[in-house]
């Protein structure tokens, strides 16, 4: 830094560090905080360090420096003044050297003078806990918050912002502190505002007491604006795919119990009776079945932004429930009875022609739920197993894992019949009504666990994750992918979620991309001062987040028409 040093001999020396702007040291004050710069040489090796006193001394000045020789110091080891040192003998020979050859040096002058320079800031604004004078709110929040009418909105300024919905591209917001200052000078005061805003809370709460008086009407007044799907819909739901599987299972499980209800009364066979309960059972959950596929239909609402399609895994999970209570507990209670105190079994024909009736019924829609599972299997991907396992449609894995424990119900009843038959042993019969017990129990314990699963929030295919986390880093805006999760919502729906690193340098260049360079050049070359350079900044700098959030709907659009069983995605940005 400071090459003449080196010439210098000296063992310590400290430097004084003056500021002066274009002033002379005469018109300096004569106390002045001065940081020490020593310097040690030695073995060929030197050493400068500085030791400032205050760190005011490296601000945006000029300095002068000053060799003082410490032989002068007094008793605090501080320098007596500045003393030029005797030059050595090789120090007069580089002098004269240096004049006799007109070298443009004529050696070490006193002082030397250094430019420091340091960086200009902004002064950072403080905003404090709460600033809402940038916020925007819509027409909406303006009128329900602030007791505002639309006439009164006309008058503000209005803002078009870029709309998070997908069916609108734009839409019209305002200031809120000019709504909170029409709202003002509406009502007069802050106290009136908000007794009106008491008042029509009152009213609110009067009409949710007396919604429920009022069902035919709301519901007519959903159906006028949509809020609902069509009653056709619902009907069409149970012509097709899982409703017309459950809807044939509950007739034939109806009259299954009819006839076998009747076999019972007419035979007393425990066997029977534990099948009878069993049609029941089955009609009864197939019932509830009904219920939740009419509920998982219905179209979001404002309780229920996400739908209802859970519906039918809560219904399909009451119905493990059901089958277990009801259809193996009095199976399980109706078998022990009879093995407690056994008794004499009447003719069993009649019995028999109702059981082969209803291995035929139940046998057919086995084969509906089978052929539907397979359809369904396959339009996804999946396994007959694997769909199965992973209830991927409760509705008719409920029916075909009823409908299979009926068959084998079926069988494993005629067989004990059978035996009771032979031998005479009415034991036989009560260990059927056991078995069955035991199938249902079986049947209802795997409807629980599975349908627990999926009401807990079950993570789609990792190979679809895969594929969905592809597309969005083989776009160009992105860098990186993290925290991604896919989550099932039933009724083959999925909720996506990733944090996205966004390329800066390619969402900066899509801006510039629709700008006029020309005028952006001519705006550059008028910046003179750091207020005109922050007003520049701020707006480009606003323009770009407004491109990033496009950036963002563009990829959510792309990622949701690529993939229709995606119907919610959140990109946070990282």
């Amino acid at each position: 830094m400071f090459p003449c040093l080196a010439h210098r001999p000296w063992q310590v020396l400290c430097r004084r560090v003056y500021l002066q702007q274009r002033a002379t040291l005469s018109q300096r004050p004569s106390k002045i905080a001065t940081p020490c710069f020593s310097w040690k040489s030695g073995g060929g090796v030197h050493k400068l360090w500085f030791s400032f006193p205050d760190s005011r001394v490296t601000s945006l000045m000029w300095t002068q420096v000053q060799y003082c020789s410490t032989s002068g110091s007094d008793k605090t080891g501080s320098p007596a003044g500045p003393v030029e040192p005797k030059p050595t003998e090789k120090e007069q020979a580089a002098q004269s050297s240096a004049k006799t050859a007109g070298s443009k040096t004529q050696g070490l002058t006193k002082a030397e003078s250094i430019q420091v320079k340091v960086r200009a800031v902004l002064k950072k604004r403080e905003y404090g806990i709460k600033y809402t004078q940038n916020n925007f709110i819509t027409a909406v929040r303006a009128m329900n918050e602030f007791c505002l009418k639309p006439s009164d909105l006309e008058q503000l300024r209005k803002i078009r912002r870029r709309s998070p919905h997908d069916d609108t591209e734009a839409f019209t917001v305002f200031l809120r502190s000019d709504v909170e200052a029409k709202a003002l000078d509406v009502w007069g005061s802050q106290e009136a505002l908000a007794r009106e805003r008491n008042l029509r809370k009152d009213v609110e709460r009067e009409y949710q007491e007396n919604i429920f008086r009022n069902q035919k009407l709301l519901k007519e007044y959903k159906d006028f604006w949509g809020n609902t799907k069509p009653r056709s819909r619902k009907r069409a739901t149970f012509l097709q795919g899982p409703g017309k599987v459950v809807m044939v299972a509950i007739c034939i499980n109806g009259l299954n119990f009819f006839f076998k209800l009747l076999a019972w009364v007419y035979t007393g066979s425990a066997s029977m009776f534990s099948e009878a309960i069993h049609s029941l059972a089955d009609t009864c959950n197939q019932a509830l079945l009904v219920i939740g596929i009419s509920q998982s239909v219905r179209n979001p609402d404002a309780v229920h932004p996400y739908g209802f399609s859970n519906m039918r895994y809560i219904a399909s999970l009451i119905s493990g429930v059901g089958i277990f209570m009801m259809g193996a507990g009095l199976s399980w209670y109706h078998g022990i009875m009879g093995l407690l105190h056994p008794q004499p079994i009447e003719s069993l024909l009649w019995a028999y022609c109702i059981l082969a009736g209803s291995l035929v019924s139940e046998g057919a829609t086995l084969l509906v739920a089978i052929n539907e599972i397979k359809k369904s299997a396959r339009e996804q991907g999946l396994s007959f197993y694997e769909y199965v396992m992973q209830s991927r449609d409760p509705s008719t894995n409920v029916v075909l894992l009823e409908d299979a424990a009926a068959v084998l119900g079926v069988v494993l009843a005629a067989g004990c019949m059978g035996l009771t038959s032979l031998t005479g042993n009415p034991y036989y019969d009560s260990l059927g009504s056991l078995g069955v017990g035991t199938l249902l129990g079986t049947v209802s314990a795997f409807l629980i666990y599975t349908n627990t699963e999926a009401l807990l929030g079950r993570s789609i295919q990792a190979e679809h994750v895969q594929k969905l986390t592809e597309f969005l880093e083989n776009d160009p805006a992105v860098r990186a992918i993290h925290d991604v999760k896919a989550t099932d919502m039933g009724l083959s729906k999925v909720r996506f979620k990733a944090e996205v690193d966004f390329d800066g340098r390619v969402v900066t260049r899509s801006y510039l991309e629709k700008q006029d360079i020309e005028q952006i050049l001519n705006d550059i070359q008028q910046v003179k001062t750091p207020e005109e350079l922050e007003n520049f900044m701020l707006k480009h700098g606003e323009n770009i987040i407004d491109t990033l959030g496009a950036e963002v709907d563009r990829l959510e659009k792309e990622l949701k028409q690529r993939n229709p069983e995606v119907r919610h995605v959140d990109l946070e940005i990282l």
